[in-house]
């Protein structure tokens, strides 16, 4: 079972460095990242943290603020799992 991060920023501007330094420090075993504002569906590397997450992994976030927070693609693979489990 991995430990999998995810970090985003909403522009180029911004700088993922002290989510990243935190998920680091908690164990994560592989960090994803996206430059996108958090209401857009279409991250890359949020699609990809789910193409790589497996049933029994752990996915963590620095923070859920903002658009992101009530993103719907949070609960889905949550749904998916416990189905998957079920």
């Amino acid at each position: 079972m991995a430990v999998i991060g995810y970090v985003r920023v909403s522009t180029s501007k911004q700088t993922t460095d002290q989510q990243r330094d935190a998920l680091e420090a908690f164990g994560c075993d592989r960090i994803f990242e996206d430059i996108a504002s958090g209401a857009r569906d279409d991250r890359k590397g949020l699609a990809a943290l789910l193409d790589y997450a497996r049933n029994g992994d752990t996915v963590v976030v620095w923070r859920l603020d903002g658009s992101g927070a009530h993103c719907p693609t949070w609960s889905a693979p949550r749904k998916s799992s416990t189905n998957a489990a079920s």
